[in-house]
């Protein structure tokens, strides 16, 4: 063999040094960044609530009407097919990503009939022949090395983008359940207030009939008829704008469970169910898990670090091998034989010269992204603590409005009694009584929109609680910097 002159071998060394030095410098490594462990609510003044929400809470109400417009949304509504098309969709990148990892093989079957030209740089003519046919049968195999971790970062950021599709699916599906309860007990108030403005419309007409024979007689003006005219127009103007309501959220209903108006099953007016108030126990410390939207921004962390990790890497030379084996003959009744075989192997490394713009771009990009996806988590931690403190507050202040609403009704009905006493002893004529029934009603109107609002609070905080949802249990814990001990020690 003849030895590699020396002066060549200088060149290569050279080639080689000047190739090395030109690659781009690859960034040190990211510390993990530091996420929030717990949820600020100290400092609440509420009460304590028994446990967290089921995932299936709104069966705590005991509704079946309520059961059922439940289990159709969540079957057919197009918002939730939307979000489950986009689990199936970050699913599907992940195969993919993961199918590009490992040793690829693939085979190769080719057969072509050609015709040689006559005036070419071999002639058909010293070759004795001017068709000839070409058969090939063969195995190819790849291995790309992954030393610098690349391949494997972008699998695993297909698979953290993936579960923060999932638990994205899940925050849409919550947002669905809340809108069709709190559409429902809405109707469902509707329809109590409609109750009560029907009779408060049949005491004042009444009262319209009482006065209207006074005046007639002579003992009252002509002012006390138009007085009560004007307080039965504000009544029916009250009960068309509650009747309103009702159709509005029918409508609604309708949209959420994705039929039509028409199609919505016939609804049954119920009493409105009690409600609880007070958060669970540790709050603070388990809504972290408890939160979907919290959940995916968790994920979405992780899915920037890992892409991160794969920029980093790409600074990194790669190294691949390739291998074919087969069978080659230009003469089919040969291709079979021992003679037609063909092997060849190449070994290929490939160093990123001359591409560090493009690269510190690229990895400036996942740091950015990595950023903002911090930013976005903490966010949706501070928004849960909002959520969860409004919601929780404003379900105590909503107590104490109905128990000063309470005394308020149990003062009317002891006053329509008392009037009630009277009209039977002869003392007072009917309008007495009939005023204090009216008053009565009324302030039963307020007590169920009261009760009405704590019951929406109720759904809100619920929601806010993450509505039974539970992160699985591959999610890692709110702090990057404890919790991915496994990922930091991959990285060293």
């Amino acid at each position: 063999m003849t030895p590699v002159p020396l002066r060549f071998r200088a060149m290569l060394a050279t080639a080689t040094a000047l190739a090395l030095a030109a690659c781009a410098t690859p960034p040190a490594k990211l510390p993990p960044p530091s996420l929030q462990e717990d949820v600020p609510l100290a400092g609440l003044d509420t009460a304590v609530r028994s446990g967290w929400p089921d995932p299936r809470w709104w069966r705590a109400y005991g509704d079946p009407q309520l059961d059922g417009l439940m289990d159709t949304a969540l079957r057919q509504a197009p918002d939730l097919a939307v979000a489950q098309s986009r689990v199936q969709a970050a699913e599907q990148s992940a195969r993919l990503a993961a199918a590009q990892l490992g040793l690829s093989v693939n085979g190769s079957v080719q057969f072509s009939r050609q015709r040689m030209s006559e005036h070419g740089l071999i002639p058909s003519r010293f070759l004795g022949f001017t068709w000839y046919s070409q058969a090939d049968l063969g195995v190819q195999l790849k291995y790309e090395f992954d030393w610098w971790g690349k391949k494997r970062a972008t699998v695993e950021a297909a698979l953290d983008q993936a579960r923060a599709a999932e638990a994205q699916r899940s925050a849409a599906a919550l947002a669905l359940q809340y809108a069709v309860a709190d559409s429902y007990f809405g109707w469902q108030a509707d329809q109590a207030r409609l109750a009560l403005a029907d009779q408060s419309l049949a005491v004042q007409e009444q009262l319209l009939r009482i006065a209207e024979l006074r005046v007639h007689q002579g003992v009252d003006l002509v002012d006390t008829v138009e007085q009560a005219r004007a307080q039965r127009a504000a009544l029916t103007q009250l009960r068309t704008a509650i009747d309103g309501s009702a159709k509005v959220r029918r409508v609604v209903l309708a949209s959420l469970l994705g039929v039509a108006p028409a199609d919505l099953p016939a609804l049954t007016a119920l009493p409105l169910p009690a409600v609880e108030r007070g958060l669970p126990t540790n709050a603070g410390l388990d809504l972290i898990a408890r939160r979907p939207d919290i959940a995916a921004s968790r994920w979405q962390v992780e899915t920037a670090l890992r892409q991160t990790d794969a920029a980093r890497a790409a600074f990194f030379p790669d190294i691949s091998l390739t291998a074919l084996a087969g069978l080659s003959s230009i003469d089919m009744g040969q291709l079979f034989t021992a003679g037609s075989r063909t092997f060849a192997a190449t070994p290929a490394l490939h160093l990123p010269i001359f591409e560090g713009g493009a690269l510190e771009a690229n990895y400036g990009l996942g740091r950015a992204q990595l950023d903002s996806a911090v930013a976005q988590y903490r966010s949706s931690v501070l928004a849960a603590a909002r959520e969860v403190a409004s919601q929780a507050l404003g379900a105590e202040q909503l107590a104490v409005q109905r128990e000063q609403q309470q005394a308020q009704l149990d003062a009317g009905e002891r006053l329509q009694t008392n009037a009630r006493a009277r009209l039977r002893q002869g003392v007072r004529d009917a309008r007495e009584s009939l005023t204090a029934r009216l008053a009565l009603l009324q302030q039963r109107d307020a007590a169920t929109q009261l009760h009405a609002q704590a019951l929406a609070t109720d759904l809100a905080l619920i929601k806010a609680l993450g509505g039974g949802y539970r992160s699985p249990s591959g999610l890692p814990p709110a702090s990057t910097s404890t919790s991915t001990g496994a990922l930091a020690h991959e990285r060293h």
